[in-house]
């Protein structure tokens, strides 16, 4: 006689930690992230400077990454330790080009100077 706990054959072995994410959720996330698309490219149109145009297009995909990886890519339903782990490494990675950032500006000025000592053509 077989045991009655023993998983069957046919049965997925997600040991009860898959889900099931609405269609009508995906379908709105779907949205959002089209808006958002648009959204980056309206904002081209307007001259925020070179670094305003920067921070507004990285704002805007970070939302977009936020929204793939907490919906589609199911972090939403996953162990906190993940969402934990990536927060540390998305605050690292903005840590890190923020000191390059800070770098470059330290040297804009002989960039600058050297430009005009040896101006760039186009043929």
């Amino acid at each position: 006689m077989a045991d009655s706990k023993a998983p069957s054959q046919d049965a997925p072995h997600n040991h009860g930690l898959a889900h099931t994410t609405p269609v009508w959720l995906l379908v709105s996330i779907l949205l959002v992230l089209m808006f958002l698309t648009v959204l980056t490219v309206a904002v081209t149109s307007f001259d925020l400077g070179a670094q305003g145009n920067l921070v507004v297009a990285m704002v805007i995909a970070t939302i977009k990454a936020g929204l793939v990886v907490t919906f589609f890519m199911h972090l939403a339903w996953d162990k906190r330790f993940h969402a934990i782990a990536l927060a540390a490494g998305v605050l690292f990675l903005i840590l890190f080009l923020a000191m390059v950032v800070a770098d470059r500006g330290e040297y804009q000025i002989d960039i600058d100077r050297h430009g005009e000592k040896y101006p760039f053509k186009v043929k």
